[in-house]
């Protein structure tokens, strides 16, 4: 969400809705189902999302709706992320690579 080449710090649960195209009711369920998930609230008690939060979300969504993992799987790889299991550069190209597999399929199919 950028405006005039600024990107916001921080996004209201709204904003993060329209840009991942997820409910508001979605995004409140997987903080309660995430860890890694965990914006902060202002004052008045209202989300605000960072681009860190941002990230995380669309990480949630890929492995739920891209890869078919159950909340338990994308759970398990989430924290298997955060711990450093792994080689960090293995595993983001193993991530691209089933990525650029799932845009070929849907170019071909299209």
């Amino acid at each position: 969400m950028r405006k005039k080449g600024i990107e916001k710090l921080y996004y209201s649960i709204g904003e993060v809705s329209e840009r991942t195209g997820l409910g508001t009711h979605v995004l409140r369920y997987w903080e309660t189902e995430f860890k890694q998930l965990k914006p902060r609230k202002n004052r008045a008690g209202r989300r605000t999302y960072t681009s860190k939060d941002i990230r995380i979300v669309e990480r949630i969504r890929y492995l739920l709706k891209q890869r078919g993992l159950t909340i338990k799987g994308a759970q398990k790889v989430l924290a298997a992320e955060e711990s450093g299991e792994g080689s960090e550069r293995m595993r983001s190209l193993v991530e691209l690579r089933r990525f650029l597999k799932d845009v070929l399929e849907q170019l071909e199919e299209g």
